[in-house]
């Protein structure tokens, strides 16, 4: 029994030693928007921002507001109102008779063989007419200047695509332990930094911003590569690499934000139907998923209290590793960094809500995404 201890966290060790290391490495050396100036009027290309909406009607005039705010030169905003059921449609046919630069795609019907969200965006683009792309969702909101920043960054970096992580709202004490663990393991599982690299696999899409040239998107596919893909944002990131376009990632921090979910429970709700799909409806992935978060996260803790020797060591150098990684999320997220030691009962939190995604969709046999069903069958075919 000793012996196998001692090579599980000997294991666990390694695995921070090297990986989260150099993750974490990687992470203090991203491009932080706020360093790069704001590009001037000559130097910015036409851009539009796509975004779907269905029944927004609570989040969306905040939204709206700052993208009618945002200075830029040569911009138009293309929203795709997705079937609502509520005043969604109503609130931005108001904001584009007041604004002339956002146009609105009315969806009344969603064709077979699509998600809702994926056709909708698809439509935002056929309506647009930019150079440059920028996909966003329908309650993120921004900073006046940031697309002049982000196109310095670009032109800097030599990207094609560019995708930024802000600042997600979080109150009170579950909703910050759940994000800064999920921002956490974003990165260990992504690795951000190396997106960059032509040589490495890593990809990214946030969902709250990804702009890229049009022929960047138009060669890799468009949506109707992801028509079925629940992950979308990850997956623009992946099928753009994939082609052989420069991506790459940013922080934004409070350049653009967003309120995810409100509260602890609407946040387990939220992501039923991603998780499941971010493990691309792989059972044997997703166990496998759940036991390196339980032993990279949780088991270094019994190891301490639990073990001698090396075990101990090992499990000591683990959680330390860990617990700065995290504070280094913290830091960068803006909250407290004592939320670092919350790091296990955000992995069981984590856990959690993989195994409730994967059960709720197999009990169910598929997925309800904005009120529409999608057969499990059908969304494996479409997983990219």
């Amino acid at each position: 029994m000793h012996v196998f201890g001692l090579v599980l966290f000997g294991f666990i060790a390694f695995f921070w030693l090297t990986h989260g290391l150099r993750v974490a490495y990687g992470g203090m050396r991203l491009p932080w928007i706020k360093d790069f100036a704001a590009a001037p009027d000559a130097e910015c290309p036409r851009i539009s921002i796509l975004f779907a909406a269905r029944d927004e009607e609570e989040k969306l005039p905040a939204a709206l507001a700052t993208l009618m705010e945002i200075d830029y030169p040569d911009l138009e905003v293309i929203a795709a109102d997705d079937r609502s059921q509520d005043s969604t449609g109503c609130i931005l046919d108001e904001f584009a008779t007041a604004h002339p630069r956002l146009r609105v795609v009315h969806i009344t019907q969603l064709p077979s063989g699509w998600l809702g969200k994926p056709h909708a965006l698809q439509k935002a683009y056929e309506a647009s007419t930019g150079n440059w792309l920028l996909f966003t969702d329908a309650d993120v909101r921004f900073k006046p200047d940031v697309l002049r920043r982000a196109i310095t960054l670009t032109k800097a970096r030599n990207l094609e695509h560019l995708t930024l992580m802000g600042d997600v709202e979080m109150v009170g004490f579950w909703e910050t332990v759940l994000i800064t663990f999920f921002a956490m393991a974003f990165h260990i599982a992504t690795d951000p930094y190396r997106v960059a690299s032509p040589n490495s696999r890593a990809y990214i899409g946030v969902g709250a911003f990804q702009l890229l040239k049009r022929a960047a998107y138009e060669d890799s596919g468009t949506h109707r590569r992801l028509a079925m893909e629940v992950v979308d944002d990850m997956k623009l990131g992946k099928i753009v690499k994939q082609s052989g376009f420069r991506s790459g990632a940013g922080i934004a921090q409070d350049f653009v934000v967003v309120r995810w979910h409100a509260g602890l429970g609407n946040l387990i709700r939220g992501v039923t139907k991603n998780f499941f799909a971010a493990a691309g409806y792989s059972v044997a992935l997703v166990a496998i998923a759940i036991t390196g978060v339980l032993l990279m996260n949780v088991a270094p803790d019994f190891g301490i209290f639990l073990g001698h020797g090396w075990v101990r060591i090992f499990a000591a150098m683990a959680l330390v590793i860990a617990l700065c990684f995290h504070t280094g999320v913290d830091i960068g997220m803006r909250v407290s960094p004592l939320y670092a030691f919350t790091h296990p009962l955000g992995a069981l939190l984590f856990s959690y809500m993989l195994v409730r995604s994967t059960a709720v969709t197999l009990k169910q046999g598929g997925i309800i995404w904005r009120d529409t069903f999608y057969a499990l069958d059908d969304l494996r075919r479409g997983v990219v």
